[in-house]
């Protein structure tokens, strides 16, 4: 019975939450533009904020023109997050146990749901790992599971970077301020030095991660249309890529350069004496900034993949997911520029302070957050132009400093869910386009987004403030 027949025969009663996910998954494929698009769109509110505030057109210029270049760095290390994750994940060791962890789901509704979990989790470690982990398992699912709706599933797997993945070691804010060194002297007397002990290893985090988890696994499996409404990646004309596993034979003295393992074994064992000097160093917690970080991944990449050849295809296949993430970063280093130019962020952060008191701070500073992370989607490098507001607002109002980390952290991330620069690596492994993933992920919001903010509240009341050390 073909899959027409079946829709025809055994017509199905949808729920609600299905024909909502449905409903938002088609007006996403005809109405949600490309990344570039939403980052120009970005440009000109911020521009038009500037106007009104009377700053000429050439003063925005400039101040676009000054900053374009700013977060190269950032931008570099954003970009490697990327490789790193992609060249751990598509390592054949790693490759094996996503084989294994596929074999499990057997209907669309579990499949969906299952890869949610598994994109969720593997976000709490490196987001960059959990978009290509998720990537990878989402195309082996469906070749192995009939009639899944490729748009719930792809959405699915884009949950590691929806607002849990900050609450993880993945948060750049948290990493930054607990490490003195990289802490800007201006931040650093507002804030001081604060522990990961405070921020991410603590009870009312872990609430966080576990409610936000069960809501995000639910709305999957809820929503998720069964196999006779599915709409499936053949049905889409879509093909999901197959990373090339072979590294061929050495047919040249130079090629067997490129299959001896002896190279890796010492640029790993000198990576490995260094990670062990700078934790030894520095402490733990304290050695784990995004440098160390992406260090780790790429030292793991060239154990995992054991020959150079392997290591080396891993990373060319990798290097164009990062394309999106270098041409719309300059634009976004842009409107950085003009918000500071302008004193637009200044403004919109003072409004909100004056009408925050020690209750509603957490609550407010997550909604002027979240509304930022929609127009600079920096995963954790506009912190450094959020902190001195929203900390010296905490130490004027008594509200724990380090849970105002974590109310940037949570509802920084949420816009995430329907903003397409984030979507763009995993848009590169699986063929997919962003309005293809924003149905479900916005159907993800309208949930994460009250409940998000009034977890950031009722946890707030519980820590006590400690001033800056």
């Amino acid at each position: 019975m073909t899959q027409q027949t079946k829709r025809n025969s055994e017509p199905d009663d949808p729920g609600v939450m299905q024909r909502l996910g449905a409903s938002l998954a088609d007006w996403s494929e005809k109405w949600f533009p490309d990344a570039y698009v939403f980052a120009g769109i970005a440009v000109a509110i911020v521009c038009a904020g500037a106007l009104a505030l009377g700053r000429s057109p050439a003063e925005i210029s400039v101040d676009f023109g000054k900053s374009f270049w700013n977060l190269i760095p950032f931008t570099m290390q954003m970009a490697f997050v990327v490789i790193g994750g992609y060249i751990v994940a598509v390592s054949a060791p790693v490759r094996r146990v996503i084989h294994v962890l596929a074999r499990f789901p057997k209907s669309p509704k579990v499949a969906v749901a299952y890869v949610a979990c598994l994109a969720i989790m593997a976000s709490l470690i490196s987001w960059g790992f959990s978009m290509i982990f998720a990537s990878i398992l989402t195309r082996e699912i469906s070749q192995r599971v009939s009639g899944v709706d490729y748009r719930a599933m792809g959405a699915a797997g884009y949950l590691g970077l929806g607002s849990v993945w900050a609450l993880g070691l993945s948060s750049s804010a948290a990493l930054l301020m607990a490490t003195k060194e990289s802490i800007p002297p201006a931040l650093l007397s507002v804030s001081g030095v604060i522990p990961l002990e405070q921020t991410l290893f603590t009870w009312q985090n872990l609430v966080m991660i576990v409610v936000l988890l069960v809501l995000s696994i639910w709305i999957c499996y809820v929503s998720t249309p069964t196999a006779e409404c599915a709409k499936t990646a053949e049905m889409a004309g879509i093909k999901y890529l197959e990373p090339e596993q072979s590294v061929g034979i050495p047919q040249t003295p130079g090629d067997k350069l490129e299959f001896n393992p002896a190279l890796t074994v010492l640029i790993v064992a000198l990576g490995i004496v260094y990670l062990w000097s700078v934790f030894s160093t520095k402490g733990g917690l304290a050695a784990l900034d995004l440098n160390t970080y992406n260090f780790m991944f790429i030292i793991a990449g060239m154990l995992l993949h054991w020959r150079p050849r392997s290591f080396l295809r891993a990373a060319a296949k990798a290097i164009p997911m990062t394309g999106g993430v270098l041409l719309q970063f300059l634009l976004y280093a842009g409107i950085f520029g003009v918000l500071i130019g302008s004193g637009l962020n200044a403004v919109l952060a003072k409004v909100l302070v004056s009408i925050s008191t020690q209750n509603t701070l957490p609550l407010i500073g997550g909604i002027y957050s979240a509304i930022l992370g929609l127009l600079l989607p920096s995963g954790g490098g506009k912190w450094v132009v959020e902190a001195p507001y929203l900390l010296e607002a905490a130490n004027q109002l008594h509200v724990n400093l380090a849970w105002m980390v974590q109310v940037y952290n949570a509802a920084e991330a949420l816009p995430n869910f329907i903003n397409p620069f984030w979507m763009l690596p995993l848009m590169g492994l699986t063929g997919v386009k962003a309005r293809d993933l924003a149905g479900y992920s916005t159907l993800q919001l309208i949930f994460h987004a009250p409940v998000v903010l009034i977890l950031l509240w009722l946890l707030g009341k519980t820590l006590p403030y400690v001033p800056p050390m």
